[in-house]
């Protein structure tokens, strides 16, 4: 299996050395040191590298992605199905953030084309500031409006 120093992983992962310092410090990645005590990244680095980075733009704490990753076989490399095992654990993850953003797509159109841009006063989306007395927090884009 081939190995890769720090630069390498870098360049062909397109994250930054120090990020992935910063993830190995936090036992996110393993390497190996040389001698000279020089990072050694075994070739499955890469994968790790492209899930923690996906996994943290579907909003995943670097302890989440730590507790998935410590599901993998530590032995050998992780084949297809060791992945799909991880992925199937997020899918519900990235269908909540879809839904996020789906609302606040509704929400952004709905207060810009109404031109007030305050869902505070505005008379047609929150008449009386009826979502205020309901509790804290973005509740209209979050999906946590009642119903009158």
């Amino acid at each position: 299996m081939r190995e890769l120093t720090i630069g390498e992983l870098a360049t062909r992962s397109g994250v930054r050395a120090s990020a992935l310092r910063f993830y190995e410090e936090r036992g996110l990645l393993r390497s190996e040191r040389t001698q000279a005590g020089h990072r050694r990244y075994a070739s499955v680095a890469l994968r790790q590298v492209a899930f923690i980075v996906f996994a943290q733009r579907i909003g995943m704490s670097l302890e989440e992605v730590g507790r998935l990753l410590d599901k993998l076989p530590s032995r050998r490399a992780p084949q297809a199905a060791d992945w799909a095992k991880l992925s199937a654990v997020w899918l519900a993850r990235v269908n909540e953030r879809i839904a996020d953003l789906e609302r606040l797509r509704m929400s952004l159109t709905d207060c810009i084309g109404c031109g007030c841009l305050s869902l505070g006063t505005c008379k047609l989306a929150n008449p009386d500031d009826r979502v205020g007395r309901q509790g804290p927090g973005p509740r209209t884009w979050l999906g946590r409006v009642d119903g009158d």
